[in-house]
């Protein structure tokens, strides 16, 4: 008998693979989609860090597999076996050596398809007077300014109120001027990775909404000037309802932009501070959407790690076990504005750092560890976590000045190595509050990634004033006086 003809839909589906070996294992799920375009889509799951990262630019070109995720600085390329339930190749990460994954087709496959939920019913058989799509947008946009462009970052809560499937197949954020012009648009893969379906980690169309279901789409928009940025904002969504041939389209009302970011000091002195997990679309901050008392806020939305980096690239020296070992260790957190202390938590032991170590059990009273909130005035809260335990300088109820030290920068709470993280918010809580963005007064760009070493430093460095540093740059602030 002939063997089978090979098609790009063998690729689709859900795999399994192992990356590294004993107790540093981990067990990661892919689930690839292939999109009524032709393109296909994906997210991993890392099942041992509960972390749910998008996968993009997902192709298979004869037998050659390859996809990034940028979230993490991920590369993987591989080659698809001659019964199509395997593939094997080499995964590379910034700052990390590259290593050998394989996967293999999840035998659980044929099990979830059996107990797939009913199919929707057919139709509609004429055209909806409307779509029944619920649009909200949690937090309005407020432009700030960083690598020299203007952004807009916000959400889409969609909530399919209809008894049909939903398929979205574009989303654009437009200008409400009478230009209307287009800001940023999303379809196919794009739109694909831009999305998430809480609740629902599995999902393999998240473009697709049944009946009753809920999306998130994460907006980044961006203009070259302040100029550019529009007085207010609407969005046009197009969607597919049922098996009605013809897309509908949704234009929601105009929403505001606000304007003026407050501008603070830095929350830290001195050189190589890499700004893990910054602020981008994909970063694992960006996408931390968590219900706290009954409401799903990210106060984590434009959140930096702040890891300082040695000139030869790493984290650390000697024992990587050792908290003294790291670079950040120790350093001063300073207050980035004239406020007032409004929460304080210490005695948090700390982690010795790895990925799955934990001096106590991760709940919403030890996530940040040692912690401290600043009021800094106009509704904005500074939240400092990961501290070092007493080493706290402050106590509830002090008035701050800029620049003055709130303590030490530790590995407590929910951290895998000493580092400080930071973010502005709304409200008065480490996680249930909505996160806002600012401007540093001044910093220096002298490079990016993990790894980055001194020797690759731009010369000379680029001054940023009135900005916040993306994802992964690594930026010097004032040295100590």
């Amino acid at each position: 008998m002939g063997q089978a003809a090979k098609t790009d839909s063998d690729f689709a589906g859900r795999w399994k693979g192992e990356l590294g070996e004993g107790a540093e294992k981990l067990h990661i799920v892919l689930t690839i989609t292939k999109l009524a375009g032709g393109e296909f889509s994906g997210q991993l799951v890392s099942v041992d860090q509960n972390a749910t990262l998008p996968m993009e630019k997902v192709t298979l070109k004869g037998d050659a597999v390859r996809f990034e995720v940028k979230a993490v600085g991920g590369l993987y390329e591989g080659t698809l076996n001659v019964t199509r339930n395997e593939f094997a190749g080499t995964w590379t990460q910034t700052g990390v050596p590259a290593q050998p994954l394989r996967f293999v087709r999840s035998t659980e496959e044929s099990r979830a398809e059996d107990n797939a939920a009913p199919k929707a019913p057919e139709g509609p058989k004429t055209k909806p007077l409307t779509a029944f799509l619920d649009v909200v947008v949690p937090i309005a946009p407020t432009a700030f300014q960083a690598d020299g462009k203007w952004h807009m970052v916000y959400e889409l809560h969609l909530n399919n109120m209809d008894r049909w499937d939903y398929r979205l197949t574009k989303v654009e954020s437009l200008s409400a001027d009478s230009e209307g012009r287009s800001l940023v648009a999303y379809t196919g893969p794009e739109l694909e990775a831009a999305m998430a379906r809480p609740g629902q980690p599995g999902t393999t169309e998240k473009a697709k909404l049944g009946a009753g279901t809920v999306a998130i789409v994460y907006i980044w928009a961006s203009v070259n000037s302040a100029d550019g940025v529009p007085k207010a904002i609407r969005q046009r969504l197009s969607v597919k309802i049922g098996t009605y041939p013809e897309e509908m389209t949704i234009e929601t009302a105009p929403l505001a932009v606000g304007r003026g970011v407050i501008v603070i000091s830095p929350p830290l002195r001195g050189d190589h501070w890499l700004a893990g997990n910054g602020p981008s679309n994909s970063s694992g901050h960006r996408r931390a959407l968590i219900p706290i008392d009954g409401h799903a806020a990210i106060a984590q939305r434009l959140a930096i790690d702040w890891v300082r980096l040695r000139a030869d690239g790493k984290t650390f020296h000697d024992d990587e076990k050792d908290n003294k070992n790291y670079y950040a260790y120790g350093t001063e957190a300073l207050a980035v504005a004239d406020g007032v202390v409004t929460e304080v938590k210490d005695g948090i032991p700390e982690n010795i750092p790895g990925e799955n170590s934990r001096a106590v059990p991760i709940t919403l009273e030890t996530v940040g560890g040692n912690h401290v909130i600043l009021d800094i005035g106009g509704r904005h809260y500074a939240f400092y976590a990961h501290l070092q335990p007493g080493s706290l300088r402050v106590k509830l109820g002090d008035k701050v000045r800029q620049g003055q030290v709130i303590g030490l920068v530790g590995n407590s709470g929910n951290s895998t190595e000493p580092h400080l993280h930071f973010h502005l918010e709304d409200g008065n809580s480490p996680l249930g509050a909505e996160g806002l963005p600012y401007s540093l007064s001044s910093f220096e760009v002298v490079g990016h990634g993990w790894g980055w070493k001194a020797a690759d430093a731009k010369e000379p460095a680029e001054v940023h004033k009135n900005e916040i540093p993306l994802e992964d740059e690594v930026v010097n602030f004032a040295p100590n006086p």
